[in-house]
C-alpha cells in the first residue's frame, strides 16, 4: 500500500515536473501614453582603422577594379544602405588617440604615413581620411560619429577639426578645407572626446579624465551647426560604476550629451575561443556575457538616473558584440573571425535590451561593421558576403525610431552544467504607421520555447514573420555558401481570438509583423 502510494506521487511529481517544462509563457505587451521612442542610432556601427575594416574593406581606391564610388565599394555602400545604417562610429576605438586627422586630409600623395601601433603595426597612407569619411557617410544616408584624440593630441586640434568639418564662413580651418574641394561643411554632430580613457586612451583615473573632458568640452564650439554638439565621453569598461558616477557628479550636464558603455561578450581574455568550433559550454558561457548588458545597463543608468533624472543625457553603448580568436592562418592584429548563428542570437537579444532601455539608451555601436569582430560584412577581394548578423539587424531595423511597447513575462530557463540563463528574449514596438513589431530570441540550445502573445489591444490582427535559425549553431555564411543563413518565412504560430501562440525553435531569432 505504502510502495504503490510513493510511487503513485513519484509519478505524479514527474508528470508535473514534464508539464512545467512544456507551460507556455505568457508575454504581456503594453501600450502606455509616455513610451519612449527606440533611437535609429541604436543599431549603429563601428569602422575603425583596424585591420581589413577600412582599407580592402570599405576602401579599395578609385583605381581598383572592383566596383567603387572615390573608393569606396558600392557593394558595401548598397549592403548598408539597405540595413538602414544610422551613424558609423570612426577612425576608432584604440586607433583613434594616435590619429592626427590633418595627417588625412589634402593630396594623396602628400600625405604621412603611420604605423598603426594598436593593430598589427602595420603601416598605412592615411589615403582614407576626414572627405574619405564623411563622404561616405553621406552616401549611406548615416550620421558620423567622430572619435576625437585625447590621448596624443590637443585641445586646439580637436577645436580645429570641429572648425574644418562644420564651419561656413570664413576661417583658417573653412578656408583648409575648401581648399581640399569641399565647399560646404558636413555639420557633424557626434563627438567622442577620447576613447577607452581608461586604457588605450591613456590609462586615466575617472578623476583625472573627469577634468580632461571639461577641458575639451569647453573649446568645442558647435560652429553654427543649428544641431549643436553631442559631446560623449569615454565610458566605463564594462561593469565600473565608479567611472559612470564620477563623470555623472564632476562634469556640468550642459558640457554632457552622452556617456559611453564598452561591453564584448568575451568568455576569457587569454583564451577567448573559435568564432565556428566550440562547444556548448564556450555557446552558454558566451551567452552569459551577453546577458550581462541587462545588469550593465540597468546599473548604469541608476547611477545616471541620480545625477540627470530627466534623461537628458544619453547612454552610448559604442563597443558591443562577441569576441573570439581570429581565424586560423590571419594576422592576430586584425581580429577577423566567422559570424555564426551564436552571433545571430547574440546580436538578437542585446538589441531587445537596447530596445526596452530606449528612455536611456539612444545610441549603440556594434564592434565592428566590415571584417573585423562581429562584422555584418566580410570581404575576400572582389567578393562580399553578408553574415548572419546582418540579417538579424536587417529583421530589426523596423524598429528604428518606433514607439516602445513595454513587455513583461517571465522566461523559461536555459540551462546548462547546473547554471541558468532566462531563454527567451523580447522587444516591441509600434511605429509611425501603425504597424506593431514583435522580436523574439530563444537562446537554448537543444528545445523549443512556446509562448503566448495577447494582442487585443495592439490595434492590428493580421500576422506575418520571418525566422534565422540553422540546423547547427556553429552553421555560417561563406564565400562558398552566402546565403546559408538568410531570414526566411515563419508561420509556425497562430492567432486565436487575440492571442497569438508561438514556438520558438531552439537559437532562434523571429521578428513578427502585425498590421
Amino acid at each position: 500500500m505504502k510502495k504503490s502510494f510513493l510511487i503513485s506521487c513519484i509519478f505524479t511529481f514527474c508528470s508535473q515536473i514534464t508539464f512545467a517544462q512544456k507551460e507556455t509563457t505568457v508575454i504581456s505587451i503594453k501600450t502606455i501614453s509616455d513610451a519612449p521612442t527606440i533611437n535609429k542610432n541604436i543599431y549603429g556601427h563601428f569602422a575603425e582603422h583596424l585591420g581589413r575594416s577600412v582599407y580592402g574593406g570599405f576602401f579599395v581606391g578609385d583605381t581598383s577594379k572592383i566596383p567603387n564610388t572615390k573608393g569606396v565599394r558600392n557593394d558595401i555602400i548598397k549592403a548598408l544602405k539597405d540595413l538602414k545604417i544610422p551613424n558609423l562610429r570612426w577612425p576608432g576605438g584604440c586607433f583613434a588617440d594616435t590619429y592626427h586627422w590633418k595627417d588625412g586630409i589634402g593630396p594623396k600623395e602628400q600625405r604621412p604615413t603611420i604605423v598603426n601601433q594598436w593593430w598589427g603595426g602595420v603601416t598605412e597612407d592615411n589615403s582614407f581620411g576626414t572627405h574619405d569619411f564623411l563622404n561616405m557617410c553621406e552616401l549611406l544616408g548615416a550620421e558620423p560619429y567622430l572619435s576625437g584624440n585625447v590621448g596624443s593630441g590637443t585641445v586646439q586640434e580637436l577645436s580645429d577639426w570641429i572648425q574644418y568639418t562644420n564651419f561656413a564662413g570664413k576661417s583658417p580651418m573653412s578656408d583648409l578645407r575648401k581648399k581640399n574641394g569641399r565647399t560646404e561643411p558636413w555639420k557633424v554632430t557626434y563627438w567622442g572626446i577620447g576613447n577607452e580613457a581608461w586604457g588605450c586612451g591613456g590609462n586615466m583615473t575617472a578623476d583625472y579624465y573627469a577634468g580632461e573632458y571639461r577641458k575639451y568640452a569647453t573649446f568645442m564650439s558647435d560652429w553654427g551647426n543649428k544641431e549643436g554638439l553631442i559631446r560623449i565621453a569615454s565610458g566605463s569598461n564594462s561593469a565600473d560604476y565608479n567611472w559612470t558616477e564620477t563623470l555623472m557628479k564632476s562634469i556640468p550636464l550642459n558640457l554632457l550629451g552622452g556617456i559611453g558603455v564598452h561591453h564584448y561578450s568575451v568568455i576569457n581574455w587569454d583564451k577567448k575561443g573559435d568564432a565556428v568550433d566550440y562547444t556548448e559550454e564556450q555557446y552558454f558561457k558566451t551567452m552569459k556575457e551577453a546577458l550581462k548588458m541587462e545588469e550593465l545597463v540597468t546599473k548604469h543608468a541608476a547611477i545616471m538616473d541620480k545625477y540627470d533624472p530627466k534623461k537628458k543625457v544619453a547612454m552610448i553603448v559604442d563597443e558591443w558584440g562577441g569576441w573570439y580568436d581570429v581565424e586560423k592562418g590571419t594576422n592576430p592584429g586584425f581580429l577577423y573571425q566567422q559570424n555564426t548563428l551564436r552571433d545571430a542570437v547574440l546580436a538578437g537579444a542585446t538589441l531587445n535590451i537596447f530596445n526596452n532601455h530606449a528612455d536611456r539608451v539612444r545610441m549603440a555601436n556594434l564592434a565592428q561593421c566590415v571584417n573585423v569582430l562581429q562584422a555584418v560584412i566580410l570581404t575576400d577581394k572582389a567578393k562580399m558576403i553578408l553574415t548572419p548578423t546582418y540579417h538579424v539587424m536587417q529583421l530589426y531595423s523596423v524598429h528604428q525610431d518606433a514607439t516602445l511597447l513595454p513587455i513583461s513575462f517571465n522566461s523559461p530557463l536555459y540551462a546548462y552544467n547546473g547554471e541558468t540563463l532566462p531563454a527567451i528574449s523580447v522587444s516591441a514596438s509600434k511605429d509611425k504607421n501603425g504597424l506593431v513589431h514583435i522580436s523574439l530570441v530563444n537562446i537554448d540550445s537543444k528545445n523549443s520555447n512556446k509562448v503566448e502573445i495577447d494582442t487585443k489591444d495592439l490595434g492590428v490582427k493580421n500576422f506575418s514573420g520571418k525566422i534565422i535559425t540553422a540546423k547547427k549553431l556553429q552553421d555560417h555564411n561563406s564565400f562558398e555558401q552566402p546565403d546559408k543563413i538568410i531570414p526566411i518565412a515563419f508561420k509556425d504560430f497562430e492567432n486565436k481570438k487575440g492571442k497569438l501562440e508561438i514556438t520558438i525553435p531552439p537559437f532562434s531569432v523571429i521578428v513578427l509583423e502585425g498590421k
